[in-house]
C-alpha cells in the first residue's frame, strides 16, 4: 500500500486552530480575572488592618487588580475605539472604575473591575460552548480515503483527490470519507454527525452513505459520487460556518444604536457632574459618586448579549438535528410565515415514481414504442425518465434504437429525431404544441382510448406522460409516486401552528387535486412551470405576508430564491441547495416542524432576555438616582443580569 503525501484538511485544521485559540483566550480572560481578583482581596484585607503603612499596600494591590483584571476589557474598549472609532460599554465601565478611584474609592472600582473581567471570561466561554458543535462537527471530516485501483490494490491518498467514479474501501470503525453508493458489502452507519439519530441505519448495495458518518460493523467498498468539496458533509460545514458569521435583524440594530447610547450616557453623566453642584449644591465628590454608577448600570452589556449567544445555541441545535441555516436571518423569520409552499415529487412524495399503466392506440406497435421511449428517456436523469426506462427494463423489452437527435424542454418533456421521424415524449402542453420552444402544428386530438384512461388515471393522482410520432399521439403511461407518511403529518403539524399548505406541481389539475386531498393540504396550483412557480409565490405573499418555499429541484430555485424563505431537501440538486436559506440534510420533513419549534423559541428567549435586560436597567437607573444604590450592587445587578441572559441562551442548545 502506497502512503500519499496529504494535501486535504485546510478546513479542518483551521476549525481546530480556531478552536484552540478560543479556549486559549478564555482561560488567559479567567487567569486574568481571577488574579485580579486576588489583588482586590489582598487589597481589602489590607484596608481592613488600619495602619497608614497597610493603606499605601491596600492602594497599591487595588492598583494591580485594575492592571489585571481590567487588561482584556481595557484592550477590547481601546481597539474599538481607535480602529472603528466608536465607544463601546467596555469603555464605558473603565470610565466608571477609574472615576471611582480618582475620588478614593479604589475598592468599589476594583470589585467592578473585578466583577466585569470575570463576566467577560464567562461570556466569552459561552461564545466558544455555542460554537463548540461547529469545531467538532469539522474534526469528524475524514483527511485521507483508501482507494482501490483498478487492480483490487489500497491507495491512500487525500479525500480531496477523490473523483467522482473511484471506488474506495471503508473498513470497520472507520468514519466514510465521501459521498458514495456502496457497490460491495453490507454494513451499519451511525449518521448521527448529520442527522443527530443516535440509531445506526443499516446499508447494503446501492444504498447511499455520506462523508463525516461512522461505518459500524462491516467492510464495505463505496463508489464515489460526489467529490469532497461538494460532499453533503462539507456543504453542512460550509452552511454552519456562514450562520454563525451572520447577524440577524435585532442583532444588527442592537449594533446599530450600542454607539449613540454610549455617547447619550456620556453627556448625560457629564451633566450630572455640573449641574447638581452648580444648581442644587450638591457635594460634588457625592454626585461624581452617583455619575460612576450611572457610568456602570446605564451599560447596555445584558441587552448586547441578548440576541447572539441565544441564535448561535439555536443553529447549533438546528445543525446537531440536521438543520442547516445560511443566516440567523432565517431562522428568526421562520416562526413569522403565514403560509408554507410545497413542490410535489421528491417533496410531498417520495422521489421515487414508478409507472403503473401504459396504453397505446389501436394497432399500434406496443414493443416497439417502449424500445423507442426507452432510448430517448435513457439519456435524462429526470425522476420521471428513470421511472420510464425502469418499466421496460421490466417488461424484458431489449434493444437499441439508434437516436439522431434529442432537446430537453424544461417543465414539458423531451423532443427526439429517430430516422426521419420526430418523437415527443411529455406532458399535454409538449403534445399541443405549447411551449416557447415548439414552433411545430397542433397535434391531434387525444384518441379516444387514450383520453379515457388519462381521466381515470388523473383521478388516481397518477401523471400522464404522452408519447407522440410526427405529431401524432400514439402511447400514454401512467406514473404514481407514492406520498411521504412524513409528509402527512409534516402539514398536521403546520396546521396545528396556524400555516397554510399550498402544493405547487406541473402536474396536471386532477392528478394535483387528488394528490392534494390525500395529503390534506389546504390549496395547491397545477401546471406550474418554472416561471409560474415564482409568479404563485408572489401571489401567495401578496395573499399571505410572509411565505416558505419547499423544494428539491432545479425547477424549485426561483421559487425558493422568490419566497421570504427557501427550504432544500438534502438530497436534491446542489442548484436548490445553493439557492435556499435552510437545508434539510437528510431530506427529513419532520424537521420542518422541529425548526419552526425553534424558531418560536428563540423569539421567545430573544424576547424574555431584551425585556429583561432592559427592565434591570430601568430599575438600577431609578435606584441610583433615588441614591439607593451603591456601586458593588450596581455592577452586582448590572454583570448578573448579562450572565443570567447569556445562559437563557444557552438553554435553545437542548
Amino acid at each position: 500500500m502506497e502512503i500519499q503525501p496529504l494535501k486535504s484538511g485546510g478546513s479542518r485544521i483551521l476549525a481546530c486552530q480556531h478552536s484552540f485559540k478560543k479556549a486559549l483566550v478564555v482561560h488567559r480572560q479567567l487567569i486574568m480575572s481571577l488574579s485580579g481578583g486576588i489583588f482586590l482581596a489582598a487589597g481589602l484585607l489590607s484596608d481592613r488592618a488600619g495602619e497608614p503603612g497597610w493603606a499605601t499596600a491596600a492602594i497599591v494591590f487595588y492598583i494591580l487588580s485594575y492592571a489585571v483584571g481590567g487588561f482584556y476589557k481595557a484592550k477590547e474598549g481601546l481597539e474599538d475605539l481607535i480602529q472603528d472609532r466608536a465607544l463601546n460599554v467596555e469603555m464605558l465601565m473603565i470610565l466608571a472604575a477609574l472615576g471611582a478611584a480618582s475620588i478614593g474609592y479604589w475598592s468599589e472600582g476594583a470589585i467592578l473591575i473585578f466583577i466585569f473581567s470575570l463576566s467577560g471570561a464567562l461570556e466569552t466561554y459561552t461564545w466558544q460552548k455555542s460554537e463548540k458543535d461547529l469545531s467538532s462537527l469539522v474534526k469528524l471530516a475524514p483527511l485521507e480515503a483508501n482507494r482501490v485501483t483498478a487492480g483490487e490494490e489500497l491507495e491512500t491518498v487525500p479525500v480531496d483527490d477523490l473523483l467522482v467514479g473511484d471506488r474506495i474501501l471503508i473498513r470497520s470503525g472507520e468514519r466514510v470519507p465521501a459521498d458514495g453508493v456502496v457497490v460491495r458489502g453490507s454494513t451499519s452507519v451511525d449518521e448521527s454527525a448529520i442527522t443527530g439519530e443516535p440509531v445506526p441505519v443499516d446499508k447494503d448495495l446501492k444504498d447511499e452513505v455520506y462523508n463525516g458518518t461512522m461505518n459500524g460493523r462491516g467492510s464495505i467498498v463505496v463508489e464515489v459520487t460526489k467529490e469532497n468539496a461538494n460532499s453533503l458533509f462539507q456543504k453542512m460545514i460550509g452552511l454552519v460556518e456562514q450562520a454563525k458569521s451572520s447577524r440577524p435583524p435585532a442583532q444588527q440594530f442592537i449594533e446599530k444604536v450600542e454607539g449613540p447610547y454610549v455617547i447619550t450616557v456620556l453627556i448625560v453623566v457629564a451633566l450630572m457632574l455640573v449641574i447638581p453642584p452648580l444648581i442644587f449644591t450638591v457635594p460634588f465628590q457625592e454626585t461624581f459618586y452617583r455619575a460612576m454608577v450611572l457610568l456602570v448600570v446605564a451599560s447596555p452589556c445584558a441587552v448586547v448579549a441578548s440576541v447572539m449567544p441565544a441564535l448561535l445555541s439555536a443553529i447549533s441545535n438546528g445543525a446537531r438535528r440536521g438543520v442547516l441555516m445560511k443566516g440567523g436571518t432565517y431562522l428568526e423569520q421562520l416562526s413569522k410565515a403565514s403560509a408554507v409552499a410545497l413542490d410535489k415529487t421528491g417533496t410531498i412524495t417520495k422521489g421515487e415514481p414508478a409507472v403503473t399503466d401504459f396504453c397505446v392506440v389501436e394497432k399500434a406497435d406496443s414493443e416497439g414504442i417502449l424500445k423507442t421511449v426507452a432510448a430517448v428517456e435513457a439519456q435524462s436523469n429526470h425522476p420521471l425518465a428513470r421511472a420510464i426506462t425502469a418499466f421496460v427494463k421490466k417488461q424484458g423489452i431489449s434493444g437499441s434504437v439508434d437516436v439522431e437527435s434529442i432537446e430537453d424542454v424544461t417543465g414539458y418533456g423531451v423532443k427526439a429525431d429517430i430516422g426521419t421521424a420526430q418523437w415527443k415524449i411529455g406532458n399535454l402542453e409538449m403534445m399541443t404544441g405549447c411551449t416557447e420552444t415548439d414552433d411545430t402544428t397542433e397535434e391531434e386530438p387525444l384518441p379516444e382510448t387514450i383520453d379515457n384512461h388519462r381521466t381515470a388515471w388523473q383521478a388516481d393522482g397518477k401523471t400522464v406522460v404522452y408519447v407522440s410520432k410526427n405529431g401524432t399521439i400514439i402511447a400514454s403511461l401512467a406514473i404514481k409516486d407514492e406520498i411521504r407518511p412524513e409528509a402527512k403529518q409534516l402539514i398536521d403539524d403546520l396546521h396545528d401552528l396556524g400555516i397554510k399548505t399550498i402544493m405547487i406541481t406541473g402536474d396536471h389539475e386532477s392528478t394535483a387535486a387528488s394528490i392534494a386531498a390525500e395529503a390534506g393540504l389546504d390549496d395547491w396550483v397545477s401546471q406550474c412551470l418554472p416561471e409560474r412557480k415564482v409568479t404563485e409565490i408572489d401571489r401567495l405573499k401578496e395573499k399571505y405576508g410572509s411565505v416558505v418555499m419547499v423544494g428539491d429541484g432545479i425547477n424549485d430555485a426561483p421559487a425558493m430564491a422568490k419566497a421570504d424563505i427557501g427550504i432544500a431537501m438534502g438530497s436534491g440538486t446542489d442548484v436548490a441547495i445553493d439557492t435556499a436559506d435552510m437545508v434539510l440534510m437528510k431530506s427529513e420533513l419532520e424537521k420542518i416542524s422541529l425548526s419552526f419549534k425553534l424558531s418560536k423559541r428563540l423569539n421567545r428567549i430573544v424576547a424574555q432576555n431584551l425585556i429583561f435586560s432592559i427592565s434591570v436597567i430601568l430599575i438600577l437607573i431609578a435606584a441610583n438616582f433615588a441614591q439607593q444604590l451603591t456601586l458593588p450592587l450596581g455592577v452586582i445587578g448590572h454583570e448578573g443580569s448579562t450572565i443570567l441572559v447569556i445562559l437563557n441562551g444557552l438553554r435553545l442548545l437542548r
